[in-house]
């Protein structure tokens, strides 16, 4: 009797216990400065990364950083190859193979241009840069709204559109004299102006492209919904508790640069 006893125990014991073990997620990501990046110690840091590390604490959860090129991230969500990509819009087209987390923070898009243009380009909406003379940069597999989504599918507008692998290349090729401009989020060119003193050569645009909500993306063929609910568990506790919105504020201190007013007529 005692024996069957302590059996019944020890079964409710591994039953009841919280879990010990944490399940480990493969997540990419790429350079992407301040948002994800690597230390001198060779280690992912930056505002996705900590905000991230930060609701996996509060889970059973852990974390394999994968450093992966933006067009691998969303092939490998489909895939199931890794599990998670931060930093992520929601499209209805990216839904059918992965699942969105609550937002756990917001982004902007700008048109960033060199700076002897800013009093010459005359651009009122996105669909003028049809019949423009200018040649703007972007990112490959980034979102940059539905209306540039809806205008990039027209050849008339693709045209002036150079598409490369990350922002440096852009900033490079703007420096160099290829590029009128670029689209990008205002944080992450401010972070990288200042890193290599280019804030004078650049300058916002007025002209309004896109903010919306940013979510983590998992994959549907390698995680459960149970992984989702977790995550968005820990999201609803860091946002209440004001824990998130105290990481954004400490790598977004500063402001977009040099933003002018849009002039009036």
């Amino acid at each position: 009797m005692k024996g069957k006893l302590i059996k019944a125990l020890i079964l409710i014991v591994i039953l009841y216990s919280p879990i010990t073990s944490a399940q480990q997620l493969s997540v990419g990501w790429e350079l992407w400065y301040p948002y994800q990046y690597h230390n001198m110690k060779d280690e992912p840091v930056g505002l996705d990364i900590e905000i991230f590390n930060a609701i996996i604490s509060k889970t059973y959860l852990s974390a394999a950083y994968v450093e992966l090129p933006w067009k691998r991230h969303l092939k490998y969500l489909k895939s199931g190859e890794i599990d998670i990509a931060m930093g992520s819009s929601f499209t209805k087209e990216r839904e059918q193979f992965v699942y969105f987390s609550l937002p756990y923070r917001t982004e902007k898009v700008n048109l960033f241009i060199r700076k002897e243009l800013a009093d010459k380009m005359k651009l009122l909406s996105l669909s003028d840069i049809i019949d423009s003379n200018y040649l703007f940069g972007i990112e490959d597999g980034y979102f940059y709204g539905q209306e540039f989504q809806e205008l990039y599918k027209e050849q008339e507008f693709k045209s002036h559109i150079s598409s490369v692998l990350d922002l440096e290349q852009n900033v490079q090729m703007l420096l160099k004299g290829r590029l009128d401009g670029f689209f990008a989020d205002p944080i992450a060119v401010k972070a990288f102006a200042e890193k290599f003193s280019i804030s004078n050569v650049i300058e916002v645009h007025p002209l309004d492209i896109h903010q919306a909500d940013i979510y983590f993306m998992l994959s549907k063929r390698s995680l459960s919904a149970d992984v989702v609910h977790a995550l968005n568990k820990a999201i609803k506790k860091l946002k209440a508790n004001g824990e998130i919105d105290k990481i954004i504020r400490k790598w977004t201190v500063i402001e977009p640069l040099n933003k002018r007013p849009a002039k009036t007529k």
